[in-house]
C-alpha cells in the first residue's frame, strides 16, 4: 500500500487538504497531512525539521504550493535520519533553483507582500491577498468563508528567508503535476530535467474543485517514479 505525506502550504490551513488525504486513501493508499503550527514566529527550518520527523520509510511526499520549496529538504532531512523517502510529487507547486540559497518567494512577489503586511510585519490570511470573485472562480461553492475563517496570517519575513536545497536535489526521484498555467515555468523545468509530468486543466486550488482527478494523478506520476 502506497503511502503519501502531503505538505501543505504554509498560508493554507490543514483542511485544505484533508479532501485530497480522503481520495488518496479510496484508492487504496495511507495519506496524511503534515501539521503546521504557522503563525507571526513560523520558522521554515524549523518547519522541514519537523516535517522530515514525521515522514515514514518509503512515503512519498506530495508538496503543493509554496511547500514545494521546503520538500527537497524534508527528503533529505528525512533520509539523513535513516527514513528514506520514495520520491516527492510537486502539485502547483514552486521550486527551489538547482543549487544554492533563494528566498521562498520571487523578488517582485516579496515586493507585493511588503505592501500588504500590517506595522508589526505580519501578513493578513492569503484569502485577502487577492479579489474575493478570483478566488470564487478556483474554489467549491461554500469553501471561501472556511478557508478565510481559518487561514493562517505569517510573517512576511518568512518569504525572506533563504533556504539552500540538497546538491543534486534534482536528479532525485520527482515528478511534477501541473494545474493550468500558474507554475509554466515550473512544468517546463520538470520537463527539461526529465521527470515525469502530467497537467491538469485549473485552478491553484484545483484539489478542492476534484480531490478524486488530482488523487489519481498523483497515485500515476508516483508510479513512474524510478526506484
Amino acid at each position: 500500500m502506497p503511502t503519501f505525506v502531503l505538505l501543505p502550504s504554509p498560508l493554507l490551513p490543514a483542511a485544505a487538504y484533508s479532501d485530497l488525504a480522503g481520495a488518496l486513501g479510496r484508492l487504496g493508499a495511507s495519506a496524511r497531512v503534515a501539521p503546521v503550527e504557522a503563525g507571526p514566529d513560523l520558522d521554515p527550518h524549523e518547519l522541514v525539521e519537523a516535517w522530515a520527523a514525521l515522514v515514514e520509510p518509503g512515503a512519498t511526499l506530495v508538496a503543493h504550493s509554496n511547500s514545494g520549496y521546503l520538500a527537497p529538504a524534508v527528503r533529505a532531512a528525512a533520509t539523513t535520519a535513516g527514513r528514506h523517502v520514495g520520491g516527492v510529487v510537486f502539485v502547483d507547486a514552486a521550486l527551489p533553483p538547482e543549487s544554492g540559497p533563494a528566498p521562498l518567494a520571487p523578488p517582485r512577489f516579496r515586493e507585493h507582500l511588503a505592501g500588504l503586511a500590517d506595522a508589526d510585519g505580519v501578513l493578513p490570511p492569503w484569502t485577502r491577498w487577492w479579489p474575493r470573485e478570483a478566488l470564487e472562480e478556483i474554489l467549491p461553492a461554500g469553501r471561501l468563508t472556511e478557508l478565510d475563517r481559518e487561514c493562517p496570517r505569517l510573517p512576511v519575513g518568512y518569504f525572506h528567508t533563504e533556504l539552500t536545497p540538497p546538491r543534486g536535489w534534482v536528479g532525485e526521484p520527482s515528478a511534477y503535476l501541473a494545474f493550468g498555467t500558474t507554475y509554466a515555468d515550473e512544468l517546463a523545468a520538470a520537463r527539461g530535467w526529465g521527470w515525469p509530468h502530467r497537467e491538469i486543466p485549473g485552478g491553484h486550488l484545483h484539489l478542492l474543485v476534484d480531490p478524486a482527478a488530482v488523487a489519481h494523478e498523483v497515485v500515476a506520476l508516483r508510479e513512474q517514479l524510478p526506484g
